[in-house]
Order: structure tokens, then C-alpha cells, then sequence
């Protein structure tokens, strides 16, 4: 298990038991914890006050913070991380036998990815009850197998792909003029007959070149060929699936609404996300940041715990959960791990490979 960092302070051993406790009471309530809670929950048999002052040590040395409208005291990114790291029985986080069902049941290998994808983000906000993301798979090569453009109305046209070995892709793109279906007709026999088998980033930049060298030289088949081929996808596979960010509705507490318009902002954008994710697939096994360990301001009061899931043995892609950092670290992080490898046996018994999907859109 992998964790973003350690902490370098040691603390003893009531010192941690104390802590313990208080992260586990603050995460069950959101509220404060006091010293006078703290001797009532623990065994140690310790007055108030030797724990006022054992409390007063472990803000001093940043794991815990008074929030000014309480005398109790709440864990700091810092005391999570100790916490996480440390006083968490790990051997002990099993998967309950119910909610393991319910995973393996609904990650078949009968679905084709686009469904496997959409089951693991769905089941991980089913769950957790918090965001559920899924990273879609990396492919190496997107390559041109077969083109059709079929006419429509108001300058549209559907552009029916056929890439790598089985994925279609159905399109509907805008020209800047009407075409006929003989014209549309003529592009794709003239782009199948040169770029087949090639893989469409080439064949894109490719065509950007023939359109600059020869400009107003292009006949009408030429000018098809290069402004439909022009606005086919990119190979860009850097995209993930989400569901459940309204369960995220609870950080507006934490954050305020504006914090919260910044992480939705931040879904919407998707690039730091995405960077995020490429950060822990390169990583091994389970990946947790919590608040400002990301480095985005963004995610200061959340934590993301990911893992990566593979194909044949090789990572390619990566799943996991945002909340906020007052989560069950126990509960959702053998949520997240068990979903992982799920997802992996379920790619692996699938009768298509994960850079083999339907996908329709519109652009």
C-alpha cells in the first residue's frame, strides 16, 4: 500500500491512542472532540486535564487544530496522514461479504467497457457514498480501419468509424458547407485508400500538411477529405468516468460554497484530476492523498484514494474515491482495492479488450 507521506514526528504510545480515538469520534460525528469525551471513550483511566495536556502536545506538533468557535480539537491533514498510516489495522480491513457480492455481481465480463467503466464509478459512489471516479483505459495506438460519412441536414454529417480491431465510433460533425453523398462518398474511398491501417494522430497531421502545402489548390474531394478527417477524434484516451459528486454537497461545511464550486469546476475541466490519476498509475497498489498532499488548492479538503486496475497484467487505468478528508479511511479504503481488482478479473475474462468499445457522440 502506498501512501503520498509519513509522518516525522513520533509520538508515544497514549499520545496515540488518544489521537486514535479522536480521529475515529471526528469522523463519526464532524464534531469537535473535547478532553472530557476523551475520558469517558478510552481506558487509559486518565483525568481531563492529563489529556487537555497530551492534546496541547499533539497541536503543538501539528496534528491536531482548535477550530475557534470550539474548545474541542479536530485532526489536521498531518494527524489523518498519522493516523492513516499508523494507528490503522490494515490486516483488519476486509470487505464486507454482502457489499463484495454486490461488486462482483455488477462487474460482469459480458459488458463491453464502456458498461464495466460505468459499473465501477457507479458502484463506488453506491457504496461509499461519495464521488466515484473511474480513469478509462490507456491504448497505445488508435488505428483507421474502415470510414463511412453519410449526409445529413443544417451541414451535419455522421461519420460511422471502425478503429483497431472491433471498435465503432458514430459521430456527428459540422462542416462549413453542404456536401453530397457522392462527394462524402468520394473522402472516404479517398481516405481509406491512403491512411488505412494508420494510426489516426498520423493520419490528422498528416492531412494538416497536405492542407497547407496545396491550400487553394484542393479540389472539392481534397476539401472533404481533409475538413472531415480534420474533426475526427484524436487518440486521447485521458478521460475518466464520475458519478455521485452530489454526495460532495456535505463538503460545502468544510469548504464553503465556494470551495465546492472550485471542485466541481475542477470535475468539469478535468485536467488536474487527470493529472492526479496519471500520478498514482504509475504508482503500485493503493494511493491516498488527503487535503493539500495533492498540491492542488482545489482538493485542500478532500481525499482521493485510488488504485490502479490492469489488463493482462499491465496497468491501465486507475479508480478510486474523493470525499472529504473527514471520511471512513477503514471502510472505503477495501472498498476501492476490492473494486480494483474486480474491475481487472472482469477485463480479463471480457471477450473484448479494453481499446475495443462502442463509444457514440456528437461533436
Amino acid at each position: 500500500m502506498i501512501m503520498s507521506q509519513s509522518s516525522d514526528n513520533p509520538i508515544t504510545e497514549r499520545a496515540q491512542h488518544l489521537l486514535r480515538v479522536l480521529v475515529e469520534r471526528y469522523i463519526r460525528d464532524g464534531q469537535p472532540v473535547g478532553s472530557k469525551t476523551l475520558a469517558g471513550e478510552t481506558a487509559l483511566g486518565l483525568s481531563s486535564a492529563t489529556i487537555r495536556n497530551v492534546l496541547a502536545d499533539l497541536e503543538e506538533h501539528g496534528y491536531l487544530r482548535s477550530p475557534h468557535t470550539s474548545a474541542g480539537r479536530v485532526p489536521t491533514v498531518k494527524g489523518y496522514r498519522f493516523f492513516v498510516d499508523s494507528l490503522l489495522t490494515f490486516q483488519g480491513l476486509d470487505l464486507d461479504k454482502t457489499a463484495y457480492k454486490q461488486v462482483q455481481q455488477q462487474l460482469s465480463p459480458d459488458q463491453n467497457v464502456n458498461e464495466l467503466v460505468a459499473s465501477a464509478s457507479n458502484l463506488l459512489s453506491d457504496i461509499t457514498r461519495m464521488a466515484g471516479l473511474v480513469m478509462l483505459p490507456k491504448r497505445e495506438q488508435v488505428l483507421l480501419r474502415h470510414v463511412e460519412f453519410l449526409p445529413l441536414s443544417d451541414k451535419r454529417v455522421l461519420v460511422i468509424l471502425v478503429l483497431n480491431e472491433q471498435e465503432v465510433q458514430n459521430r456527428v460533425i459540422y462542416t462549413d458547407r453542404v456536401y453530397s453523398a457522392s462527394e462524402l462518398q468520394q473522402a472516404a474511398n479517398y481516405l481509406m485508400a491512403s491512411f488505412s491501417g494508420q494510426d489516426i494522430n498520423l493520419i490528422r497531421q498528416q492531412l494538416v500538411k497536405d492542407m497547407q502545402a496545396d491550400g487553394d489548390k484542393l479540389g472539392c474531394l481534397m476539401q472533404a477529405a481533409v475538413e472531415c478527417a480534420g474533426k475526427l477524434p484524436a487518440n486521447n484516451s485521458k478521460d475518466y468516468v464520475i458519478a455521485g459528486q452530489n454526495h460532495l454537497l456535505e463538503l460545502a461545511d468544510e469548504a464553503g460554497v465556494e470551495g465546492l464550486r472550485r471542485l466541481f469546476d475542477a470535475f468539469t475541466q478535468k485536467q488536474d484530476i487527470l493529472h492526479l490519476l496519471d500520478q498514482c498509475l504509475s504508482a503500485e497498489g493503493l494511493h491516498i492523498y488527503i487535503g493539500a498532499e495533492s498540491g492542488y488548492a482545489v482538493f485542500d479538503d478532500c481525499s482521493l484514494i485510488t488504485a490502479p486496475y490492469s489488463f493482462k497484467g499491465k496497468p491501465v487505468g486507475v479508480l478510486g474515491v474523493i470525499g472529504p478528508t473527514r471520511m471512513s479511511y477503514d471502510r472505503i479504503i477495501p472498498i476501492v482495492d476490492v473494486t480494483a481488482k474486480l474491475l481487472s478479473a472482469a477485463l480479463n475474462q471480457s471477450s473484448l479488450p479494453p481499446d475495443q468499445t462502442t463509444i457514440e457522440s456528437e461533436d
